[in-house]
């Protein structure tokens, strides 16, 4: 039977079986256990939307447990709203609220993240203790008990938080598996390369963000009637999402069931340590339990339960394709015709698709562009060379938005992006490419070709995350790469010249006016250097402009028809390569000369 069947059959039987238990048993211990194991789980679903997904661990989670909660609790204790109602109202404070604490960091990431996700837990306990008026402060908040007949038990609260626990898994894997999900992958792997490939990443984190806490507050709301009485401590608790955090990397974070699994470990060891480990000594026994289970799964499980049992179950494993004539040096065509993923072509005359005029960039003392103007013409391949330390890197991390100028000009087709972001200048038809290729290894090699986003749109979000038309297109760009084979594994499986390739293919998908090449012929075969020549050539017959640095002469020779020379920031020489050859300071700059103007250690 297939993989997948038995998979769906397996989860589908599952939920049956969680919907029936009530039905056939009496149990209210059990139908509490389960009721805080499905809390835990959709606060786990939701945390890994943002931390396992674009890997932005937050351990403030359980924020939304106490906002959520205190929203439905101040709603029916003073206002006379019926909990279930005001639980979802708590989920769109939730949602208001991640929205905005997504603005609070977008710009912070790794540790500095997790300090502002727990100081805003904190924070919002603080505001709970101390704002009794409306919480009850310290005195906590007393919800209306339960109105329902005594012989139905929990089940209102089990039934819909295990409603809320599917609907939660069900938009984990939409996500997963729509190009938000993509995208979101390729934050976690390389956020800067992904906005390069105008991904507005931004919203991507907030849309994660604001999912994530929108379940976690619902389900907080039911848990408010559930325990019909709030204090901060409680509810506000960093106990609470270490061990969502902990549910989430046990069961496999990243996946759509790890968090569900880690959960329905995490609950019964905590309802373990609650019951049957009491005393004076619970808190350090508790605290030594999680602690080396926390430990444990660093160790020995550190992609969690779920990814490594699917990578040691039979057949899970997808053998690395054997390298043929055509894959196994990724040179494609015998005919060495180029490949691009351009849509329409380009016709000369048009005006300069990029000019940079008095560009300035000082680190501390160090002017590492200065006053630097060049103009690439469309259609054109335009050369950039000169020594290590020269600032060429630099002057392409300026014009692609890496980093900002002090001052100057750049437009790109007529349109001035000085002031604009990486994503803006990608949407403009600037495209990139870097002197080791930054492929995303989590994500396949055409999912790696797709991924860039030439207009943003928050219905492409949730599109499937390659749709049948980019898949054939793509298809087709790999095939005519010579990996075909390889175009569903990860970039990692590639050969360095490979992955060269790919890359360049990645940055055509944004369909650009202006490609920038930063020594691609570096570190590969003749075999790949010519190749890649060739598909240079093929933008340039298209209209494309096109901006190389590279160090080997021969190889610029054969492609560029004019060339800038850069040395201690400045340029020092233009025009064609014959021409630059003879000119003394060029030569002199090449024989070191200019190592005084360089000190060690200036930006490339």
């Amino acid at each position: 039977m297939n993989a997948a069947v038995v998979r769906r059959t397996l989860l589908v039987g599952g939920v049956a079986l969680l919907a029936v238990f009530p039905l056939v048993s009496g149990s209210l211990y059990y139908q509490n256990l389960l009721i805080l194991t499905f809390l835990l789980a959709i606060g786990a679903s939701g945390w890994n939307i943002m931390g396992g997904y674009a890997g932005y661990i937050s351990l403030g989670n359980s924020a939304f447990v106490g906002l959520g909660a205190y929203t439905t609790g101040i709603l029916a204790a003073k206002h006379g709203v019926s909990p279930f109602l005001g639980c979802l109202v708590g989920g769109l404070v939730c949602a208001v609220a991640a929205a905005l604490l997504s603005l609070v960091t977008r710009r912070t990431r790794g540790m500095y993240f997790v300090i502002v996700t727990f100081a805003a837990l904190q924070l919002l306990g603080t505001v709970a203790t101390t704002w009794t008026s409306l919480t009850g402060g310290s005195k906590g908040l007393a919800l209306p008990l339960p109105t329902w007949s005594l012989a139905h038990q929990d089940w209102p609260f089990y039934y819909s938080l295990l409603a809320v626990l599917v609907v939660t898994v069900a938009v984990s894997a939409l996500v997963r598996r729509s190009k938000l999900g993509l995208g979101l992958f390729a934050i976690q792997d390389d956020e800067d390369k992904a906005t390069g490939l105008g991904l507005r990443t931004a919203v991507y984190k907030m849309i994660a963000f604001v999912l994530g806490g929108t379940f976690v507050g619902v389900a907080g709301g039911i848990y408010a009637y559930y325990v019909t009485f709030l204090n901060t401590s409680a509810v506000f608790d960093i106990v609470t999402s270490m061990l969502i955090v902990l549910s989430a990397l046990l069961g496999g974070r990243g996946t759509v069931w790890g968090p569900v699994l880690g959960a329905f470990i995490i609950e019964p060891l905590a309802n373990l340590t609650t019951t049957n480990l009491g005393g004076a000594d619970s808190g350090a026994i508790r605290l030594l339990l999680f602690g080396g289970l926390l430990g444990g799964v660093a160790l020995f499980l550190p992609r969690g339960v779920l990814p490594t049992i699917a990578t040691r179950w039979p057949g899970a494993r997808r053998s690395t394709p054997e390298a043929s004539p055509s894959t196994g040096t990724g040179t494609g065509r015998s005919d060495g015709a180029p490949v691009t993923a351009l849509d329409r072509p380009r016709g000369d005359g048009r005006p300069n698709v990029l000019e940079v005029d008095h560009l300035v960039k000082s680190f501390g003392g160090l002017r590492a562009v200065d006053s630097v103007a060049l103009t690439v013409a469309a259609g054109s391949i335009t050369g950039l060379i000169g020594p290590n330390g020269s600032g060429k890197t630099t002057l392409f991390n300026l014009i692609d938005g890496t980093i900002g100028a002090q001052s100057g000009r750049i437009a790109v087709d007529q349109r001035h992006l000085e002031r604009r972001g990486r994503p803006t200048r990608a949407h403009a038809g600037l495209a990139r490419t870097y002197q080791l290729p930054r492929l995303f290894p989590s994500l396949t090699v055409i999912e790696n070709i797709v991924l860039p986003e030439r207009r943003f749109s928050l219905r492409r979000l949730f599109l499937k995350r390659v749709t049948p038309a980019e898949r054939d297109r793509a298809m087709a760009v790999v095939d005519s790469l010579g990996l075909a084979s390889y175009a569903d594994t990860s970039p990692g499986d590639l050969s360095y010249g490979q992955r060269k390739l790919v890359e360049l293919a990645q940055v055509l998908w944004l369909d650009p006016v202006l490609v920038m090449l930063d020594e691609p012929a570096a570190g590969i075969s003749p075999a790949l250097s010519q190749r890649l020549a060739g598909m240079i050539r093929s933008l340039h017959r298209q209209g494309v402009g096109i901006l190389l640095v590279e160090h080997d002469l021969a190889f610029l020779s054969s492609l560029c028809q004019r060339v800038y020379v850069m040395s201690g920031g400045q340029i020092i020489a233009n025009g064609t390569v014959a021409e630059v050859r003879a000119d003394q300071h060029v030569v002199d700059a090449y024989l070191g000369d200019s190592v005084a103007l360089n000190p060690a250690g200036a930006p490339a």
